[in-house]
């Protein structure tokens, strides 16, 4: 996909397409892009939000989990806590 490309279908999301939303959401979720996930999420696509957890949780990352918890989101708080018992396990 080309920047362009990746820009109108941004566009098209921000104007309420959701399946635009949704190409996004599979998009960064195969590259990895936890800011464009981030963004989706704090836009309010529960796709993203769940993506951007299980992202995290792969990659360890226990402030954004934290972060996705204090904000509310209910996985991200119980993979925060499956996290810090394996990092206690670990210890």
């Amino acid at each position: 996909m080309t920047d362009q490309n990746l820009e109108e279908l941004r566009a098209r999301a921000a104007a309420g397409d959701r399946d635009a939303v949704d190409q996004l959401v599979e998009l960064a979720g195969e590259r990895g892009d936890m800011e464009e996930l981030r963004r989706l999420a704090d836009g309010g696509s529960t796709d993203a939000a769940a993506e951007l957890v299980q992202l995290a949780g792969e990659r360890g990352d226990v402030e954004e989990l934290r972060r996705l918890a204090e904000g509310g989101n209910s996985d991200a708080a119980d993979m925060l806590s499956e996290l810090e018992e394996e990092q206690d396990q670990e210890a």
